[in-house]
C-alpha cells in the first residue's frame, strides 16, 4: 500500500521520530538493547533527515492555511466596512440639501457596493483554488503519522525479539535451548521483514511525497496571483469612473488641503468654538 502523505511534529528525545500526541502517547516496551545493531546509524540519519523535513512542511501548510483564511477574512470585512460607510453618508442631512453632494454620495455607494461584489468574488475564487487545497494537503498528515506508529512499534518488537534470539544463543546449547533459539529465531524472520518493508516503504516514500509539493502547491499559487491582478484591475477601473464623476473641480490634493483648513479656520472662529 503506497504511503500517504505528511507528518507530525515531534521527536522522541533519543533523536528517533516519537509517535504524535494527536495518535497517542509512546511508551516505550521494557527490553534489554540488542547487542546487534537493528538500523544502521547511517539509515536512522537519513530516515530523521527526511522526517525533520516533513515536520516543517506540515507546520508551514498548517500556518499558510490559518493565514490565508485571516486575509480573506480581512478583505470580506474591508469592503463591508466600505459599503457601510457609504451608506451612513447616503443618510447624512446634508444629503437632503445639497444636489451635488447627494450625487458624489451615490456615486461614492456604487463604487463601494461594486468592489464589495467583486472582492466577494475573489475571496470565493481564493477559497476554492487555494484555502480549499491547502486544507486537503494538510489532512493527510495524520496518514503519516500513522505510518511512523506502525514503524516504530515494528522496530520495538523487532528489537525484543532480537534480544530474545541473543539470550538463548548464550545459553548452553542444550536440547530444549535449540528448540526455543529454534522458535525464538522463525518468530524473529517475520518481524524482521514486517519492520523492513515499513523502514523501506518511509525512506522511499518521504522524499517523494516532499518533493512533490511544488507540483502540488504552484496551481494554487498561480490561481491567487491571477484573482488579485483580476480584482485590482476592477477596483482602478471603479475609482477611476468615481475620480471622473465627483473630481469636478479638479483640485489637486494640497489645494484640498489648504482649503478644508481654511473652512476650518473659519469654524474655530465661531464664538460657539471658542476657547474661553
Amino acid at each position: 500500500m503506497p504511503l500517504c502523505h505528511g507528518f507530525s511534529t515531534l521527536t522522541s528525545l533519543t533523536g528517533r521520530p516519537a509517535i504524535p500526541k494527536e495518535i497517542g502517547e509512546w511508551i516505550p516496551f521494557k527490553i534489554g538493547q540488542p547487542r546487534k545493531q537493528i538500523v544502521s546509524k547511517t539509515v536512522e540519519r537519513d530516515f530523521e533527515r527526511e522526517y525533520e523535513k516533513l515536520q516543517k512542511l506540515e507546520e508551514q501548510t498548517k500556518k499558510l492555511h490559518k493565514d490565508m483564511k485571516k486575509s480573506t477574512e480581512a478583505d470580506l470585512a474591508m469592503s463591508k466596512a466600505g459599503v457601510k460607510i457609504s451608506g451612513d453618508l447616503l443618510s447624512n442631512p446634508l444629503c437632503e440639501q445639497d444636489l451635488a453632494f447627494l450625487e458624489s454620495m451615490n456615486a461614492l455607494d456604487t463604487a463601494m457596493k461594486r468592489m464589495d461584489a467583486f472582492n466577494q468574488e475573489k475571496v470565493n475564487q481564493i477559497q476554492k483554488t487555494v484555502i480549499d487545497p491547502l486544507k486537503k494537503y494538510s489532512s493527510v498528515f495524520p496518514s503519516l503519522n500513522m505510518a511512523v506508529k506502525r514503524r516504530e512499534q515494528a522496530l520495538q518488537d523487532y528489537k525484543r525479539l532480537q534480544s530474545k534470539v541473543e539470550k538463548y544463543e548464550e545459553k548452553e546449547k542444550t536440547g530444549p535451548i535449540m528448540v526455543k533459539l529454534h522458535q525464538a529465531r522463525e518468530e524473529l524472520k517475520p518481524v524482521r521483514e514486517d519492520f523492513e518493508a515499513k523502514n523501506k516503504q518511509l525512506l522511499d516514500e518521504m522524499p517523494k511525497f516532499y518533493n512533490s509539493r511544488i507540483d502540488y502547491f504552484q496551481p494554487s499559487f498561480e490561481a491567487l496571483i491571477r484573482a488579485q491582478v483580476a480584482y485590482f484591475t476592477e477596483m482602478h477601473k471603479i475609482f477611476t469612473e468615481l475620480t471622473d464623476q465627483i473630481d469636478q473641480g479638479g483640485l489637486t490634493d494640497e489645494q484640498r488641503k489648504q482649503e478644508n483648513e481654511a473652512k476650518l479656520n473659519e469654524l474655530r472662529a465661531l464664538s460657539i468654538v471658542a476657547d474661553d
